[in-house]
């Protein structure tokens, strides 16, 4: 699954880059807004705190749209602008609920662990490293988070938190695969100055692995009895290698003169 993941999420993205980089502006944009809040700091600590809380909040409001816009990527679909208003209407409690762990996640690793390591003695240690390690397990979680939900739009933030986190634990190899992955979207977004792949990209890749890995929750429920270490993954993903299709350098370029 891990190479035709690889294969499916770059010609998705190379398939909507135009996209991709229209999305990426609008992130471009609300990053410039959080470091103009993280200025504040030295003119008015409270209000740039709350501006930069603001920012986060416009993040994930953004992103549920663009998640719900790469969601139909990956199913090779087109949403356009109307796709990218529905999914934010439709998803505005897992957004409220994305924010707070945003902030969580953010303050955690700038703030509250450094604090703790500034005591410099063997309490403060213990307390980083545990906070670390929820840092790293909810930062592994969120990966999942919005492909989830798109999947499975009926659930409730928690419930797709929850499931999230089981996707991780369930699938521990290729979830680390998935994070060096993302870190090598993030380097390749600051070279590009995050028009590509960018945070469109990131969310790309999601909906991509969520959708791949779904064959095989699907395949389990129906063969309950199956060895879930040998998932006949050539079978369940035939149809989507049909969908992908053979692609050629010359065919990326020149795809009319195919």
């Amino acid at each position: 699954m891990t190479g035709f993941f690889i294969k499916k999420a770059f010609f998705d993205g190379w398939d909507n880059l135009i996209s991709m980089v229209v999305h990426n502006l609008g992130f471009l944009l609300i990053l410039l807004a959080f470091m103009g809040s993280m200025s504040l700091m030295e003119m008015n600590g409270l209000l740039s705190v709350v501006a930069m809380i603001l920012s986060v909040g416009l993040f994930a409001f953004f992103t549920a749209g663009t998640s719900a816009s790469t969601w139909a990527y990956a199913k090779y679909e087109r949403p356009g602008w109307e796709g990218f208003k529905h999914g934010i209407r439709d998803s505005w409690r897992h957004s409220l609920f994305y924010w707070l762990l945003s902030v969580l996640d953010v303050s955690l690793i700038l703030f509250v662990i450094p604090f703790y390591l500034s005591y410099g003695n063997a309490v403060g240690t213990l307390l980083s490293v545990i906070l670390f390690w929820l840092f790293m397990g909810l930062s592994f979680a969120l990966l999942y988070y919005w492909a989830l939900f798109r999947s499975m739009p009926g659930d409730r933030p928690i419930k797709t938190l929850k499931k999230s986190f089981l996707i991780v634990f369930d699938n521990l190899f290729f979830t680390l695969f998935f994070a060096v992955y993302q870190i090598v979207n993030f380097v390749l977004s600051a070279l590009l100055a995050g028009l590509a792949p960018g945070v469109t990209g990131m969310l790309l890749a999601s909906s991509d692995a969520v959708k791949l890995m779904m064959y095989k929750y699907d395949y389990l429920e129906e063969e309950p009895e199956a060895d879930r270490k040998h998932i006949p993954w050539d079978e369940l993903l035939y149809e989507e290698r049909e969908s992908v299709g053979h692609r050629s350098l010359k065919n990326m370029i020149f795809p009319w003169k195919d």
